[in-house]
């Protein structure tokens, strides 16, 4: 499966903004998603994960702040963000991994889209 990820791009602290990843070849419905995001000089980290029964999961300190959620029918991921921080400041990448629910663990997932940039200014 081939994953693209959209919706990057400059904000500023306290803006909200939705990433989506969209996916071809196969469909996400056999699929767990996650977004996970690498900021400068930092390792990939987990941001939400989503199963295929629709289970949300987040990193604890981002709970509250952002959602994520899938569309089967359009085959798309997204992930919405509220309250940006310059914090979030990071490349976010969408991931798929073939088994019913999703992992906290990078190194457990197949497919990686490409990564959007998120810049929040203070």
């Amino acid at each position: 499966v081939q994953l693209q990820a959209s919706g990057g791009g400059l904000v500023q602290a306290g803006d909200s903004l939705r990433l989506s990843c969209a996916a071809s070849g196969r469909t996400l419905r056999n699929y767990s998603l996650g977004w996970f995001r690498q900021a400068p000089g930092k390792e990939r980290e987990f941001v939400a994960g989503i199963s295929r029964s629709m289970k949300e999961g987040y990193a604890e300190s981002l709970k509250g702040r952002f959602t994520i959620s899938r569309d089967n029918s359009k085959n798309t991921v997204y992930l919405q963000m509220n309250n940006l921080k310059p914090e979030d400041t990071a490349v976010f990448y969408c991931a798929a991994v073939g088994t019913s629910w999703y992992s906290e663990s990078r190194d457990e997932y197949s497919y990686w889209g490409q990564g959007t940039l998120v810049t929040v200014s203070s």
